[in-house]
């Protein structure tokens, strides 16, 4: 039997998937890959990865991404939480995301960014949701907003592709957050990142392919290979236990022992999905 891991976020609906998405979610469990959590993007897409879950006995997050807060207005805000209220007791609604800041992209206004977020962070606590969170650049700021929102308490939650410091990454683990790790860590020369994943506590790691996105470097295509006509690699969760090899390595762990640990750290943190998995092994 393949070993079961959890991919912890992955844009399942999005288009790079239309063509073969059933096959895609097969070779996923086929690999082992036993639940995905599906997270949105903006309120167009609340409906389709809650159907998508459904249809293919996953999870789901609903949320406004801070590369799409430039567009969002009050009435999203009210569409996420009237989404949340009409869906608060479906087991297959496991968090709210993927949301965030995002310093890395130019042309991002920060204020509105921090005001979508701030928000939602105040939706997460009404409907006591764990949070799949972006920190790309802003880790401080993400860990600044969850005090003041969190009032001292703890958070449930993910802080999604982590590629922060040390320091930052022991800040993240004291709120209560896991850190999620995937395809950026099996490149040789992403030295920081590595560490980390050797290095923090095990009980503070769990694994994700932000699926169609962050190939791992087996489906790493360079700029020069895409102006050829390359096409760059799609990545999708059947690649996950192949990255959770790499962090197994970095370890020095069974492959066998890092998915136990990594499974069991994502039903911490995500605790409705212990709910899901007797479904899916029937």
């Amino acid at each position: 039997m393949p070993t079961p891991f959890i991919d912890t976020h992955c844009h399942l609906d999005a288009q790079e998937f239309d063509a073969d998405r059933a096959a895609m979610r097969d070779r996923a469990g086929a690999a082992g890959v036993m639940l995905c959590v599906i997270p949105a993007v903006a309120a167009f897409n609340f409906d389709t990865v809650r159907e998508l879950a459904h249809a293919q006995g996953d999870a789901y997050a609903l949320g406004i991404h801070p590369l799409c807060a430039a567009a969002a207005t009050d009435d999203d805000l009210a569409a996420l939480d009237a989404a949340l209220a009409e869906h608060r007791d479906d087991l297959r609604l496991v968090a709210l995301g993927e949301i965030g800041l995002d310093y890395f992209v130019e042309g991002l206004e920060p204020g509105r960014q921090e005001r979508i977020f701030e928000a939602q962070l105040r939706l997460a606590r009404k409907y006591e949701l764990p949070v799949l969170l972006h920190v790309r650049r802003s880790v401080d700021q993400v860990l600044k907003a969850l005090r003041v929102a969190g009032g001292g308490r703890p958070w449930h939650g993910i802080a999604h592709a982590f590629n922060g410091s040390e320091q930052q990454a022991q800040a993240c683990i004291e709120l209560g957050l896991k850190l999620g790790f995937g395809g950026a860590l099996t490149f040789e020369r992403a030295l920081r990142l590595r560490r980390l994943a050797a290095g923090v506590p095990l009980s503070a790691i769990v694994m994700e392919t932000d699926s169609p996105d962050i190939p791992p470097h087996w489906l790493y295509t360079t700029q020069a290979d895409r102006s050829g006509g390359q096409a760059q690699g799609r990545n999708e969760p059947g690649e996950l236990p192949r990255i959770a090899q790499v962090v197994a390595q970095l370890r020095g762990l069974p492959l066998e022992g890092l998915a136990k640990a990594t499974t069991r750290n994502a039903l911490a943190v995500l605790p409705r999905l212990a709910g899901l998995l007797p479904a899916r092994e029937e």
